[in-house]
């Protein structure tokens, strides 16, 4: 296997996709002369061209509806969002049209269109930079939604989501692209739909997806010290949801804290407690846990976006609540 970051298995999956499909092509603020604003697409320009990896304009509504479009037309649009917060401007396009075309057609077109960028918070951005759309985007049919949190997952989910038929929201994080770790050779594909046991354990489950899958297996290790052992699982795929894993992890444990960089109204986890609730409720020996942002903007200052966001300390009070112990 090869060591990775996360931006170098990213811009593998679109070469590799790119060099099989020639329909694949890349399009979004700064991703061709400039190398992508966080060198996702290095060296894409040089090896496809300017055909199919495309500097558009500031407009994310203009490029979002041009994906849209090109989709329906037989090709397969990569667009890249220099971030959520700004992808935002396209969501009438993504909600209005990439979601719904193939329902209101009658199947006449298949929308096979990837939307990724950074999502959530990075570091000392405030309030309109930090923002986690994958509450509202889950929530759309027509729209599947990964989050990752390795370079393997980064790889095999973006080669995956390529090849969907489907308009697929994919959500990175700008305090990842470093991140680095081993990513099997040759072909890798994960399918989407598939959570991972990130660490496994018997007394509790730790539920997450996303960077955030970092401070709970963080916390999982402190818990170990204080004889709790922790079930971590990534998500990777928000929808379709991998209810299998969930709960057949439920079922071992009897407990579970749900961890999501989201406000605590109408997240993502609310939902998720849902179905463990109504699936699993004769298996829960307590309450379900959720760790969350706090119900604020996202502050500048360091010290508060800290206190804002979800903790590793908090992660490990919520597993002992659920656990009772002290």
């Amino acid at each position: 296997m090869a060591k990775l970051a996360i931006r170098e298995a990213l811009n593998q999956a679109l070469a590799e996709e790119m060099e099989r499909d020639p329909s694949v092509f890349l399009m979004g603020e700064e991703v061709a002369e400039y190398d992508g604003a966080y060198k996702v697409s290095k060296g894409l320009l040089q090896q496809f061209g300017a055909k199919r990896v495309i500097d558009s304009p500031i407009s994310e509504a203009g490029f979002a509806g041009l994906g849209v479009g090109a989709a329906m037309l037989g090709l397969r649009p990569v667009i890249e969002m220099m971030t959520w917060n700004f992808g935002i401007q396209g969501f009438d396009q993504i909600i209005n049209h990439a979601a719904k075309l193939h329902y209101m057609s009658g199947g006449q077109f298949k929308i096979p269109i990837v939307y990724r960028g950074p999502n959530g918070a990075a570091h000392m951005l405030s309030s309109q930079h930090s923002q986690n759309v994958d509450p509202m985007l889950s929530n759309v049919p027509g729209l599947k939604v990964v989050s990752i949190s390795t370079p393997a997952d980064a790889k095999g989910l973006l080669k995956a989501s390529i090849r969907d038929d489907n308009p697929v929201i994919f959500l990175e994080s700008e305090m990842m692209y470093g991140f680095q770790g081993e990513v099997p050779d040759g072909e890798h594909i994960i399918p989407l739909g598939l959570g991972d046991i990130k660490r496994p354990g018997d007394d509790i489950t730790l539920i997450t997806w996303g960077k955030v899958t970092h401070k709970a297996l963080e916390a999982a290790s402190a818990l170990e010290q204080m004889g709790i052992r922790a079930e971590v699982i990534d998500l990777r795929s928000l929808v379709p949801l991998d209810e299998t894993l969930i709960f057949h992890s439920i079922r071992k444990t009897n407990r579970c804290v749900i961890v999501e960089e989201n406000w605590p109204v109408s997240s993502f986890g609310s939902y998720v407690a849902e179905r463990i609730q109504y699936e699993c409720f004769d298996h829960l020996d307590a309450p379900i846990g959720k760790v969350c942002q706090t119900a604020t903007p996202v502050p500048y200052a360091e010290n508060l976006e800290e206190l804002a966001l979800p903790r590793v300390d908090a992660i490990i009070a919520a597993a002992k609540k659920a656990t009772y112990k002290k």
